[in-house]
This record gives C-alpha cells, sequence and structure tokens, in this order.
C-alpha cells in the first residue's frame, strides 16, 4: 500500500515549520497511523535524515498522547478514535494525507508534531481534585452512590486530555475539557462541596492561560475521541454563575 504523507516539521517553537512531502510503499491496511510514521522515521534515521517529533505512549486510545490534525480533523476522519487506533485500512490506496499538530495559541509547536500541552495540566491544579483526608483508602460502601450519579460521573470522566477539543474550536476554546473534568467531580458526593469554587477557579485559570471563549460551535464534541456531551459544558455554565452569585456581596452587608 502506497502512502504519500505531507507532514509539518519545525525544528523549534521559534523557528519557522513547513510541510515536507514524504512516500512510503511499506505500509499494510492492518498498520495503526502511528505504526505507519514509525516506518517512515526508521527510513528517515536510514538515510541520516531527522526523524519526525510526535507524541506518543500508551497507543491504545487511553492516554491522550497522540495528538495530531490528519487532513484538517483532529485525530483524522474516523469518530471517537485517537490518531493510534487509526488505521490505514480506512483510506484507499496511493492516499494523501497532510499530518499537522494542535493548531492553537495555548498550544505552542515544541518541534514537529508535537505541542505544549502544559496549559490543560495547569487548569486542572486550579481546581479539578477534591479536598480528603490522606490515609488509608476509605470503605467502599461509606458514601453510597445511585446508579444515574455514577453514569454521569463515569461519561464525563472518559475525557483523556488530549485536547483534540481546543484544536478542534474555531476559538481554541478548552470548555468541554474544563466541563468534563468538573462534571466527573460534581456528580459524586465527595466533590459537592468545592463545586462552585472548583468550576470558578478553572475557569479563570483557563482564560488566563489564553483559551478562547465557547460559542457553541460544537466542533469539540465531535473530534472528541470519547464523544463527551455538550451537555457537560451547560452544566459548567450554570455551576460558574452560581459561583458568581455565591460571590457577590450580600445587600445586607453593604
Amino acid at each position: 500500500m502506497r502512502v504519500v504523507l505531507h507532514v509539518w516539521r519545525q525544528p523549534a517553537r521559534s523557528a519557522h515549520g513547513r510541510f515536507v512531502r514524504y512516500e512510503t510503499d511499506d505500509v499494510t491496511p492492518d498498520m495503526s497511523f502511528l505504526e505507519v510514521l514509525d516506518v517512515l522515521n526508521e527510513a528517515l534515521r536510514a538515510r541520516r535524515e531527522e526523524p519526525i517529533a510526535f507524541d506518543h505512549d500508551c497507543r491504545e486510545g487511553i492516554c491522550g498522547a497522540c495528538g495530531m490534525v490528519i487532513n484538517g480533523r483532529p485525530h483524522g476522519p474516523r469518530r471517537a478514535t485517537t490518531a493510534c487506533q487509526l488505521h490505514m485500512r480506512h483510506f484507499r490506496a496511493d492516499t494523501e494525507l497532510w499530518v499537522e499538530p494542535w493548531r492553537a495559541r495555548a498550544f505552542p509547536v515544541i518541534k514537529d508534531l508535537v505541542v505544549d500541552r502544559g496549559p490543560l495540566d495547569r487548569v486542572i491544579e486550579a481546581g479539578g481534585f477534591i479536598s480528603a483526608r490522606a490515609g488509608s483508602a476509605p470503605e467502599a460502601n461509606t458514601t453510597l452512590i445511585g446508579k444515574a450519579a455514577a453514569d454521569r460521573a463515569m461519561d464525563a470522566a472518559q475525557c483523556i486530555g488530549c485536547g483534540a477539543c481546543v484544536a478542534a474550536c474555531p476559538n481554541g476554546s478548552a470548555m468541554l475539557f474544563v466541563a468534563a473534568k468538573a462534571a466527573h467531580l460534581a456528580a459524586l458526593p465527595q466533590g459537592e462541596p468545592e463545586r462552585a469554587d472548583r468550576v470558578a477557579a478553572m475557569t479563570t485559570r483557563m482564560d488566563a492561560l489564553g483559551f478562547g471563549p465557547c460559542s457553541n460551535h460544537g466542533e469539540c464534541t465531535a473530534a472528541c475521541p470519547k464523544e463527551i456531551s455538550l451537555d457537560t459544558i451547560a452544566q459548567l455554565n450554570r455551576d460558574y454563575l452560581t459561583a458568581l452569585l455565591r460571590a457577590e456581596p450580600r445587600a445586607d452587608t453593604l
């Protein structure tokens, strides 16, 4: 199977980048897209050329590291699929693919297809956790959680933090990511005490890090490999309004 790749090459954050054309005939339909990059890198090393830098880890659609845009779509053309789960049998022979990094102001390119997704971690640091006593794990049935609440929490907790929602959004917004991280805690009783403060802190940090505003295009959920629902953003907006109302001074205290 012959494949032509147009890959974004950028040697450093401050350098200018460009697309470079590569051809390879050593592709089989059962290869994942990352395996194709592996084969191409082996050929580049054999020619003593600089291999293509790209992020990867688990290669099972769990870690969220393999973020890249393939033919204009984050993670490629298939829904609910990460780049490492995208197989070449979904493309015709002699296909041409354009591969580039996430494009967002908050995600500067480090090298080639690798971007700095550290801002997502800093959003989590602002409030994506619960305050709990350290020590041994509590007994499992101490806090009973209904199935409906558990299902809501698990649906939101599927977010792998890959950043596809940011790359797909015309505004470079991280609202779907923030909403998912807040929603899975808000659905559980352990997360309820800090719910309003958590949302206020995470959204404030998100804005400060350069992510854009949400204008409900819906591109984020279409690109999300875990199909996180837009309902989580609606909940985030409600919780944020609650946080603002709680922060306003009462008239009788003025």
